[in-house]
């Protein structure tokens, strides 16, 4: 194959020909340039003309030595020269000089580039402009290579068009991503502010009670001050009394023994007295001096006994004042504990709305990375089987993401006609999964087990939309327990038989009255917004309720056993009770999800946040928690709070009564 040929075959009369045209044609029709750029480009092409081409002397381009082009146009470092151990390379090297046309290029791109203004927006754009003019010379003087080139750069060109036309797609996306992270911002902010409005007025509350209890607590070292005051000042009047009962008693007894004397003295010399017995009046005189001197003991022991006794009236002010200080500090001490245990409870709460806020920041940032232009679903039309009619109807009210499922779920329903199917057995003793495995192996043996399990495993993750194949996958791989799907079946019963029991002629319909009033009494720890959901959702999907409910529709399930939106919503509450229930717990454990956690401990807290719990429920959420039977747990075994959690989110569990029980009559 012959190589196609160099420039340099290029006649002398036709680099002649080039070399008198005054302006040169430029091919801009690929990618036509804005109106502001190419009045520049009018008023450059105006002070310019083609440099002309530099010729050597036998009439033909002169080629300039390959390794010389490493002087490259606006470089600032110096070319690293070549040389061998003669050197003779080097000096070859700087013999040749450029071709004259390669100067004049050089010379009009680094004019060119000088000229333009770097500040604007298209700066980049303007400045490739040059190098495409460039270009075009090559292009309008080489004419052998002309179909080439000219291709090069059409495919260059509508390659830059489509990422112009790429980049404007994406500026209103970078604008809505824009606004919802300050939307977000701007929330995540109003909720600071309001956690920090709390926790400065829990401060100054706090702050005040503590003012309240220093201001008791120095109250009450006054009135002990006074206290102490009063019983030294009582201890010396007692001292003050004392001297005195002893000056008086000292003074009684001169008294008397002068008054005897006295008497004596009288009666020595009253002559009347010597009619009486003297040794009568002697012995009259010793007994009243006895009767005197035993008078005199017994007050001074009742003074003695009695002496620092308060009156009882102030006995009881006292006593009656300190009654009350008490109480006044027990009340204290009481609000003080239950603001600590509010502030505990705003802490966790805190914490809480901590975790959410990071958690919703995460989405935020996986949103702004994964998202994407919306796709046009209307497509899907031709492919799926039915039609438009059929796929407006498959597509009503989906997401994306389940619109993919449904995708998903169309093209494996074509593979799943021609495979075999077989029906399952009720003599399930094991788990699913196991039981499931064992039943392969039995119908169709060991080695073709493996490859049935395999493939029904992917069909059923086609159906992933599907509730019943939803339960079906997790239940087979562990991330939800049986007893999930028997509880939601049990519930959907137990309201069933309600219903019926109070349709008395069994027609099947209710008042809305009665309707309410069974939804009311069969689920009493629903709120009255939870059931006025129920009432709207049955509303919904009964079409309108005029007068009576036929509540038997909204109990019939679909061809592929799909329950109508009002079972669904029972369920979804039953899992958000189930969730408010499980976060009742993780508050009553602890704020550290790390820490270990025994099966005393567990006990305590779920009988806590729902004490009308029997002991059978009690044991079977401990055994669901440690993934141990009840009769092998033993009281020393931890787990971490996280992984009981998990457990016990997998599992069916459900609040038995209120919270605070009603205090018994």
């Amino acid at each position: 194959m012959a190589l196609p040929r160099p420039a340099s075959d290029i006649t002398f009369s036709q680099a002649t020909e080039r070399d008198h045209l005054a302006h040169p044609t430029v091919n801009t029709t690929s990618n036509p340039l804005p109106d502001a750029k190419t009045l520049y480009k009018r008023k450059i092409f105006q002070h310019r003309k083609t440099p002309p081409l530099h010729f050597s002397t036998g009439g033909r381009l002169s080629s300039w030595p390959a390794y010389a082009s490493a002087q490259v146009i606006l470089q600032n470092r110096k070319p690293c020269s070549t040389t061998n151990k003669t050197g003779a390379r080097d000096k070859a090297a700087l013999n040749i000089s450029k071709p004259r046309y390669l100067e004049q290029l050089e010379n009009y791109l680094r004019k060119e580039l000088l000229l333009l203004d770097m500040k604007k927006d298209n700066s980049e754009e303007l400045k490739l402009q040059p190098y495409r003019e460039i270009f075009e010379f090559f292009i309008e003087d080489f004419k052998t290579y002309k179909p080439l080139l000219s291709s090069i750069k059409n495919a260059y060109e509508v390659t830059l068009a489509h990422f112009r036309e790429k980049i404007r797609s994406l500026e209103p996306l970078k604008a809505m991503l824009v606004n919802v992270s300050e939307d977000c911002n701007e929330k995540i902010l109003a909720i600071r502010a309001e956690e920090r409005y709390e926790i400065k007025m829990l401060k100054k509350e706090k702050i005040n009670l503590l003012k309240l209890i220093d201001k008791k607590n120095e109250e009450k070292i006054s009135l002990q001050t006074q206290v102490t005051k009063l019983r030294k000042t009582l201890a010396e009047e007692y001292l003050h009394f004392l001297n005195e009962r002893d000056a008086r008693r000292i003074l009684v007894a001169d008294l008397n023994e002068l008054r005897y004397q006295r008497e004596d003295m009288s009666l020595a010399q009253s002559p009347d007295v010597w009619g009486e017995d003297p040794v009568k009046l002697t012995l009259a005189l010793k007994m009243a001096r006895q009767d005197l001197t035993r008078t005199q003991k017994e007050l001074n022991t009742m003074k003695a006994n009695f002496g620092d006794v308060v009156p009882r009236r102030d006995f009881e002010m006292e006593e009656k004042k300190n009654k009350e200080l008490f109480e006044m500090v027990e009340n204290l001490r009481s609000d003080f504990q239950d603001i600590r245990k509010e502030y505990d409870m705003l802490l966790q709460v805190h914490m809480t709305i901590v975790r959410d806020r990071d958690e919703f920041s995460r989405d935020l940032q996986e949103i702004q990375r994964t998202s994407t232009p919306r796709p046009n679903w209307s497509k899907c039309e031709d492919v799926v089987s039915g039609g438009q009619e059929r796929w407006q109807f498959l597509s009503q009210g989906k997401s994306s993401d389940q619109l993919v499922n449904v995708l998903l779920e169309e093209i494996g329903s074509g593979l799943l006609r021609e495979r075999e199917t077989f029906q399952g057995l009720k003599e399930k003793t094991s788990t699913l999964a196991r039981f499931f495995l064992d039943y392969l192996k039995k119908r169709f043996g060991d080695a073709s087990a493996m490859d049935w399990s395999y493939t029904i495993f992917e069909n059923v993750k086609l159906f992933h939309s599907s509730e019943v194949m939803k339960q079906f996958h997790d239940v087979l791989m562990g991330k939800v327990d049986e007893n999930v799907y028997l509880g939601q079946r049990e519930l959907v019963s137990y309201l069933l038989k309600e219903l019926t029991n109070s349709d008395s002629p069994n027609e099947g319909n209710l008042t809305l009255d009665q309707f309410s009033m069974v939804l009311k009494n069969a689920f009493p720890l629903k709120t009255d917004e939870q059931i006025q959901e129920l009432l709207e959702v049955a509303e919904v999907q009964l079409e309108g309720i005029p007068r009576d409910v036929h509540y038997r529709f909204l109990f019939v399930e679909d061809e592929l056993g799909a329950s109508g939106p009002f079972i669904h919503k029972l369920w979804e509450q039953a899992e958000n009770e189930k969730k408010a229930y499980l976060l009742d717990l993780e508050i009553e454990l602890g704020p550290n999800r790390a820490a270990e956690t025994t099966p005393e401990r567990l006990r305590h807290a779920l009988i806590s946040i729902d004490p009308s719990l029997d002991e059978q429920t009690l044991d079977n959420y401990l055994s669901q928690a440690f993934q141990t039977p009840i009769a092998e747990l033993e009281p020393e075994q931890s787990q971490r709070q996280d992984v009981l959690l998990t457990h016990l989110q997998a599992g069916a569990i459900k609040r038995m009564g209120p919270r605070e029980l009603e205090p018994a009559s």
